[in-house]
């Protein structure tokens, strides 16, 4: 029967409860010690009665006056209610009874915090660091290290827990926190000194040679960062953070074999993630092994199917495999999710033209330019989707609106000077262009890319001649 050995305790509180009512109610001559108190506050603390908690913290107190632990349970109780003054001179009475109760300062801490006085939060325990000693002295630069949480003064928790290291270097959680500390503040170079000697006194503390790695994978010393790991799992293999950051600096220094086989283990050790799986995505992407990227990508999408970028991901490997027609319906799903995200529209515009569907491919660069009014890049796609399909009066009212919307940049007057040589208006198309030449020579690639027939019109021709004669000269 589950739960047994806690009936005689059940039993015992039962007791005492039963005993505390009849004081309570003026029946029998009972007497509880100060202890039992204590245990009866609890027990309504537990059950959330705060108000019965009270009750019984008063009665304690009437009988035994000099008592610092009830009078610091009430004042625990006074804070949990929001009566912090009241809880604050309660704290006082304690402290003559008993300065050495480390309770006390943590409460008044909690006190001051509450009313908004942290640098009196901050003195207090800064004062207390300095009295008490052991694990009490830890638990104080726990706090103070909370305080300055609160407060916002971040290097400050790195000094914290820096000082804890120093007299505790096997404290665990000093050793997870500092390691996000370390990455916040940025003070790499002090943490790797930290670690190192910790590690020369305990060669065999894992966290601390995750630590020293995290460190220098802070200042991108990659390679270090690794050798730091590998010495972490060797003492821990069941280390999966370790793993997982390991991948990303192997990932870094473009080692991408190497990162799967630590993605894998990472997955071995831990429950499925889609970021770890997109991650293995990405690295069999970068050595061009697309299948396996689509593979991984898949496993992402199923754990977060909500997630557009995984559909996205999917459509690119297809499209580094000219497979178009693929890449179309898993973005296609991705828009369903993301209707007007301007990335998945300009792909699916250039899977749509490399099929041929220009209608759809410029309804896609269409949706482009309204979501992002001031991108150039699709205001070019639009604009190059309507002149290859002959479409010359609407890419020409597309360059002005363009214009209107992203800014009088040069590559809409070359654009310009294409359309209307197209349109006929051949005097006006070459004037438009020499000018464009002239004060943006660098732009004429685009143009020629854009209308590479332009070098059928004779002006043009002598106009790109004397401009490439006058870069000679």
């Amino acid at each position: 029967m589950t739960g047994g050995p806690h009936l005689p305790e059940q039993e015992d509180i039962r007791e005492l409860l039963s005993l505390y009512e009849k004081i309570r109610a003026g029946k029998g001559g009972g007497f509880l010690s100060e202890e039992s108190f204590e245990r009866i506050i609890d027990h309504f603390d537990d059950q959330d009665s705060i108000q019965k908690a009270m009750e019984a913290a008063d009665h304690g107190i009437s009988q035994f006056p000099f008592s610092s632990s009830l009078l610091i349970k009430k004042a625990d109780l006074l804070i949990a209610t929001r009566h912090y003054k009241k809880a604050l001179t309660l704290l006082d009475k304690a402290e003559i009874l008993d300065s050495n109760d480390i309770d006390i300062c943590i409460l008044r801490t909690d006190a001051y915090l509450a009313l908004d006085m942290q640098e009196r939060a901050v003195e207090l325990l800064e004062d207390a660091i300095q009295r008490f000693e052991g694990e009490d002295r830890i638990d104080l630069l726990f706090e103070l290290a909370d305080v300055y949480d609160d407060y916002e003064v971040f290097e400050k928790i790195f000094d914290c827990l820096k000082l804890i290291l120093e007299y505790e270097p096997n404290n665990e959680e000093a050793l997870y926190k500092i390691c996000f500390w370390t990455d916040f503040t940025g003070r790499n170079e002090e943490s790797i000194k930290l670690h190192k000697k910790i590690i020369e006194e305990h060669p065999f503390n894992d966290l601390a040679w995750f630590n020293l790695a995290a460190a220098y994978q802070g200042l991108r010393l990659f390679e270090k960062a690794i050798d730091a790991y590998q010495y972490a799992i060797a003492i821990n293999e069941k280390f999966d953070y370790a793993y997982r950051n390991m991948a990303d600096a192997l990932m870094r220094l473009h080692r991408y074999k190497e990162a799967i086989e630590s993605l894998e283990k990472v997955i071995e050790l831990s429950r499925p993630e889609d970021l770890i799986y997109q991650a293995i995505g990405y690295c069999y992407e970068k050595v061009k092994n697309y299948a396996q990227a689509r593979f991984y990508f898949r496993k992402a999408s199923h754990l977060n199917p909500d997630e557009p970028k995984l559909y996205e991901k999917i459509a690119n490997t297809y499209i580094k495999e000219s497979k178009y027609q693929q890449a179309i319906k898993y973005l296609e799903m991705a828009l369903k999710i993301k209707r007007l995200d301007a990335d998945f529209n300009f792909m699916m515009g250039e899977c749509q033209l490399k099929i041929g569907n220009y209608k759809d491919a410029a309804h896609a660069f269409l949706t482009v330019v309204q979501s992002k009014p001031r991108n150039i890049k699709g205001w070019e796609a639009l604009i190059r989707t309507l002149f290859d399909q002959q479409q010359y009066n609407e890419a020409e009212k597309q360059i002005q609106l363009a214009r209107t919307k992203a800014g009088d940049k040069p590559i809409f007057d070359f654009y310009q000077s294409a359309v209307l040589l197209m349109q006929g208006n051949i005097k006006e198309g070459v004037a438009v262009l020499e000018a464009s030449i002239e004060i943006h020579p660098k732009q004429l690639k685009q143009f020629l890319k854009l209308f590479p027939s332009a070098v059928q019109f004779p002006q043009v021709v002598e106009l790109i001649l004397k401009y490439k004669r006058r870069r000679r000269l």
